[in-house]
C-alpha cells in the first residue's frame, strides 16, 4: 500500500478502456469518456494488472468527479510506466514528490492544469476579456445569466482540494 492513497488513471490498450486507480483500488470504467456517469458506472477491474500503463492525462474535466478522484499531475517520467513500476516509484519517491511540489507553493493536483491562469487572461486584449466575461443583455437591460461564464466555481474547488492535499501531506507523521 502506498504512503499516501493516490488516484491515478490508467489505460488498457488492447480492451480500449479506463482503469482508475482509487485508493488503491482498481475499478473499470464502462467506456472511454471519465466522467461523473461513467464513475457510477463503474465495476471492479478483476483482469492481468500488469497490462495497465498510466495515463499521460491525469487531469479529469468533469468538475463533480474531480472532486471524488484527486489525481496528480505525475511527472513526466513515470507517465505510460505499468501498475507495478508506477506502484513502486509511488512508494518510494512519491511522497517526497508530493511534499517537495507542495512546499515550493506548485500545485500538484492534475487539475490545475487543465484550468486558464489569471496571468494569461491579462495578455489577452480587454476587448477579448470582457467579449469572454460579459453576459448577453436582452432589452430590459438585464444581463442574461445562462450566458455568464464562471470560472471561478471551478477554481474553488480545485483551491479546496489542493488546500486539503497541502494538509494532508505536510501534517503526516513520518
Amino acid at each position: 500500500m502506498p504512503l499516501r492513497p493516490i488516484d491515478a488513471i490508467f489505460v488498457h490498450p488492447k480492451q480500449r478502456l479506463y482503469v482508475v486507480y482509487y485508493r488503491g483500488e482498481l475499478w473499470q470504467l464502462p467506456r472511454m469518456k471519465i466522467d461523473d456517469r461513467s464513475w457510477q458506472n463503474r465495476r471492479p477491474y478483476t483482469d492481468d494488472s500488469s497490462s495497465l500503463y498510466l495515463s499521460i492525462h491525469q487531469a479529469i474535466s468533469d468538475p463533480i468527479l474531480a472532486q471524488k478522484l484527486r489525481t496528480l499531475d505525475l511527472p513526466v517520467a513515470v507517465r505510460g510506466s505499468t501498475l507495478p513500476r508506477f506502484e513502486a516509484w509511488w512508494e518510494a519517491h512519491g511522497f517526497r514528490w508530493l511534499k517537495d511540489r507542495l512546499l515550493t507553493g506548485e500545485s500538484p493536483l492534475a487539475a490545475h492544469q487543465t484550468t486558464t491562469p489569471a496571468k494569461v487572461l491579462n495578455d489577452q486584449p480587454d476587448s477579448l476579456i470582457n467579449r469572454q466575461t460579459s453576459g448577453h443583455t436582452d432589452e430590459s437591460g438585464e444581463v442574461n445569466e445562462e450566458q455568464v461564464s464562471t470560472p471561478s466555481a471551478d477554481t474553488d474547488i480545485f483551491a479546496d482540494m489542493l488546500a486539503e492535499l497541502t494538509d494532508e501531506v505536510l501534517e503526516q507523521k513520518l
